[in-house]
């Protein structure tokens, strides 16, 4: 059995919600949403539930954070290349995104992050094949860089 992943992100206006990642490309699956929750499709193995704030609260005796203020988690995808990584933010800025920081490029690896209307972080990165196979080190040698641990 493949494993897949289902991210749970809570929302203050599902709609809105629904627009930015619909407008990241994505799509919603409509048997796993409702008045309460979208399935957000990443692809066949990834998926974001975003929940309302009430719904969310449902699945933990904890706190919920406020994503505005508070950080839980840090999304972090995958690009096949730096011009997918600055395309995503195109998408998620004209959708109501917004980028807490600028692009950091560590040779080996190049980020940009978004927040979605609600807070939510989502990291888009792009990380070279070389450095994939022979770590990041390696292939900063290569490059004759210095090493992004030094």
């Amino acid at each position: 059995m493949t494993t897949s992943i289902f991210v749970n992100i809570p929302t203050a206006d599902l709609d809105r919600s629904k627009a930015f990642y619909t407008a990241l490309g994505y799509t919603i699956n409509p048997m796993f949403s409702d008045e309460n929750a979208a399935c957000v499709v990443l692809d066949d193995n990834v998926y974001f539930m975003v929940l309302t704030r009430e719904f969310f609260q449902t699945f933990t005796e904890k706190q919920v954070t406020e994503p505005k203020t508070h950080a839980q988690a840090l999304i972090a995808l995958t690009c096949d290349s730096r011009e997918a990584v600055d395309e995503f933010l195109g998408k998620g800025l004209a959708a109501g995104g917004s980028e807490p920081r600028p692009a950091n490029d560590l040779g080996f690896m190049y980020t940009r992050d978004i927040e979605d209307p609600d807070g939510n972080i989502l990291e888009f990165f792009f990380m070279h094949p070389a450095a994939v196979e022979k770590g990041p080190d390696a292939f900063m040698a290569e490059q004759g860089a210095p090493s992004p641990s030094a």
